[in-house]
């Protein structure tokens, strides 16, 4: 870990309090408040389970204020239903907002540890206004977050990536049954949802489902692993829980977990739930996903991300909230073009909710100038080919327009259809796969 990685987590821990089966109409959010929590900046694990609370004394009942008081998503997604996995014992919770167009594209957001879908609401909004609706975003509640559920009659634990990712494969499969009628799919993780969505994205492909991209927002490998060692530093520094909805939402902007008031009122609620408890030393309000129970789970999550990441065959973009987060690989992977990488400076590891305008201006970026939102027509792949081809950036021409573009389609023209960079870049002609 560098000096700058760890002084920063020194310094964020020591900012922490020391007593610390239908469609269903999205406006249910509205009664449903006391369902929405956060990360720790930076560790890239999300808010931690509830640590041992009979040591602990309880502090004098603070009163909500209403400054912090939940907001509902109804006006920033248009559906939320579950969708049912039989086949997984799993009812998965969504929020959807479709495509204008039916052949249009959809962002498909899959959420760190401890958060739910409700942390892309405001990112969901800003990309649908953006897009002018051209762009639906659809979000994801993970199991054992959110108000995603088990049908099991046994206990339901399990969190190792191979199950987190059938169950986000298992959603999309049951959402668009017909990978050919299907819209483009982006996927977007953040933290460990970026590790379930590189990971899904194979699956996905090989399914022939059209994926445009992956971005995964600030998770690195390297990083994330380093910081385990000092989770259970971590976790013990936080509250056990807090006496309202209210209390929590201010808990995480007083301490810059979520910098984004708006956002934290609408996605906070999502991940505390009532304890049900008589105990005088038990909260009101606990988390909702015990995250020191996942702990077995968490190398499975991030390692071999890397590699991954490098190796899907789509558009790949990494945002990161700092610049100190690059393993070996990526280093490696990024001077060759494989991935192209935006920083956002001012945001945490949040970013999404920190600052949604400037992440979905990202991705419209990205839908406009690399054409996601339609499959690109001969002149114009060539003619982009040939300006980025005057900036000097061949490979990210050909890893975007090659391998983002489904080359089984009738968009492979003279009967070849690249699939190898080294080929298309020593020897055969570029723009062939249009």
């Amino acid at each position: 870990m560098s000096d700058l990685y760890r002084s920063t987590l020194s310094a964020r821990l020591a900012k922490l309090p020391a007593d610390i089966p239908s469609n269903i109409n999205i406006e249910d959010e509205d009664e449903e408040v006391g369902d929405s929590l956060g990360s720790l900046p930076g560790s890239g694990l999300g808010p931690p389970a509830m640590p041992s609370m009979s040591h602990r004394t309880r502090k004098a009942k603070k009163e909500p204020n209403p400054a912090f008081a939940p907001i509902s998503a109804k006006n920033f997604f248009v559906q939320a239903f579950q969708v049912a996995l039989p086949g997984r014992k799993l009812d998965c919770r969504v929020y959807y907002t479709p495509p204008k167009f039916a052949n249009g594209t959809v962002m498909v957001c899959q959420h760190g540890a401890g958060y739910s879908g409700l942390s892309f609401a405001c990112m969901a909004k800003e990309i649908t206004d953006l897009s002018g609706g051209e762009c639906g975003v659809l979000a994801i509640d993970a199991r054992r977050h959110g108000k995603t559920m088990s049908t099991s009659d046994q206990p339901d634990e399990d969190l190792s990536i191979g199950v987190l990712v059938d169950d986000f494969v298992g959603v999309v499969q049951t959402i668009y049954p017909d990978a050919q009628a299907s819209p483009n799919l982006i996927l977007i993780g953040h933290s460990m949802g970026g590790s379930i969505v590189t990971r899904a994205c194979t699956i996905l492909l090989d399914r022939k489902y059209t994926i445009g991209g992956v971005a995964v927002l600030d998770v690195v490998e390297g990083s994330a692993i380093e910081a385990l060692p000092h989770m259970n530093s971590l976790l013990n520094a936080r509250p056990d829980g807090f006496d309202s909805v209210e209390e929590a939402v201010e808990w995480h902007l007083n301490t810059k977990a979520i910098r984004n008031p708006t956002s934290a009122r609408i996605s906070i609620p999502a991940v505390i739930s009532p304890s049900e408890s008589s105990s005088p030393i038990v909260p009101p309000f606990i988390w909702r996903t015990p995250l020191r129970s996942t702990a077995p789970y968490w190398q499975s999550w991030f390692v071999g991300l890397s590699h991954t990441f490098l190796n899907v065959r789509t558009a790949r973009l990494l945002v990161l909230a700092g610049t100190d987060r690059l393993d070996k690989e990526l280093m490696i992977g990024q001077m060759q073009g494989k991935f192209q990488m935006i920083v956002v400076p001012g945001t945490g590891h949040m970013l999404h909710e920190d600052d949604p305008t400037r992440l979905a201006e990202i991705m419209s970026e990205r839908l406009n100038s690399l054409k996601f939102m339609k499959t690109p027509t001969g002149p114009q792949v060539l003619m982009l080919g040939a300006q980025i081809h005057a900036a000097g950036g061949w490979r990210l021409y050909l890893e975007y327009f090659i391998c983002g573009i489904d080359c089984s389609s009738q968009a492979v023209v003279q009967g070849y259809c690249p699939t190898n960079f080294e080929e298309v870049l020593f020897g055969y002609p570029v723009g062939m796969c249009i």
